[in-house]
């Protein structure tokens, strides 16, 4: 599988990426065998990039993903994590923020220095493993937090950035950005200090184009690479303007579902479906160092990266605009 190098660090990753949040019980419970079979799959798929999170089933994502990779040499694959979310003992429960029988942890949101540091040690335990490649700021950002978001970005710039510059030196990680769903705080972080890399949802894909408006200049200005994910805008992309559609985790409204009546055409026009449309969008695009795939079914991983392996179209970029 074709590598890219992330921002002008020495991280190489694979150009499609496997996504860990449905290891860790996203909307429905998987068993460990099945969590082990599809991170088994993408392996076996040449895949040899990994992205979790402790916010992933609160800490279960990152142990499903340590116990598979343990099994393999550390310096042949890249893995990413996040930090903002800081993990304590707690008590059991059978659902928390849409996972499904997470990990009986507590969970506090910290983006100073101290908090990054002590999630990064967390998360080294929890995964098995003494290294983490990149590691990704989580959900900082008024998308997430609201009003709340001032005093969280006033503790990541007044101490968070700088101890993930101090890490980075100390080779205890060895590149760092942000891991959100908006372009704006991206923005606001990029005046403080340059990003080696923004995982990005959502927010360049086929149906939203909303971050070529301006973080696609700061990042070619600034050199810091970008991870896709979300590029089926959380499911729309993959069912079609039908009933019940899904748009930014919410059901589509008529403007967007007719705007993906529109690419749906167009796809069928170049002869591809919608879905493998959005994906070879997103694989296609300059900035984009990896797509990343996630599901907890080996069927779907498959399908996935068949259609990514699809040739694009003569004419694809001129009907897409791209």
């Amino acid at each position: 599988m074709k590598t890219n190098r992330i921002g002008n660090t020495d991280v190489i990753v694979t150009e499609v990426s496997f996504g860990c949040a449905s290891i860790g019980n996203l909307y429905h419970a998987v068993s460990d065998a099945q969590a082990y079979d599809v991170i088994e799959t993408a392996w076996r798929a040449g895949i040899r990039y990994f992205d979790t999170a402790p916010h992933y089933g609160r800490g279960l994502s990152e142990q499903r993903l340590g116990q598979v990779l343990k099994t393999k040499p550390r310096d042949s694959f890249t893995l990413s994590t996040k930090v903002g979310r800081l993990l304590s003992p707690g008590q059991a429960m059978p659902e928390a923020d849409g996972f499904i029988d997470p990990l009986p942890n507590a969970v506090r949101y910290d983006y100073s220095g101290d908090g990054i540091e002590a999630s990064l040690e967390t998360s080294l335990q929890r995964l098995g493993t003494t290294k983490i490649d990149i590691a990704f700021v989580h959900d900082i950002g008024r998308y997430t937090h609201g009003s709340d978001n001032d005093a969280h970005l006033e503790a990541f710039l007044g101490s968070g950035y700088e101890r993930l510059v101090r890490l980075k030196e100390q080779g205890r990680i060895h590149a760092f950005g942000l891991g959100v769903n908006e372009n704006e705080v991206c923005l606001e972080v990029m005046q403080h200090g340059p990003l080696d890399v923004i995982l990005l949802a959502g927010r360049l894909t086929l149906l939203d184009r909303s971050a070529e408006e301006l973080l696609t200049q700061r990042c070619r200005a600034q050199g810091t690479s970008l991870i896709l994910g979300g590029v089926l805008n959380s499911g729309i992309l993959a069912t079609g303007p039908v009933a019940g559609a899904t748009y930014d985790y919410a059901p589509a409204s008529p403007e967007i579902l007719a705007q993906v009546a529109e690419l749906q055409t167009t796809a069928e026009v170049l002869g591809l479906p919608l879905a493998t449309a959005a994906l070879l969008f997103a694989k296609q695009h300059e900035l984009a160092a990896s797509v990343l795939i996630g599901t907890a079914k080996a069927t779907t991983l498959r399908r996935n990266l068949s259609a990514m392996r699809t040739e694009l179209p003569r004419g694809f970029s001129s009907a897409f605009k791209v």
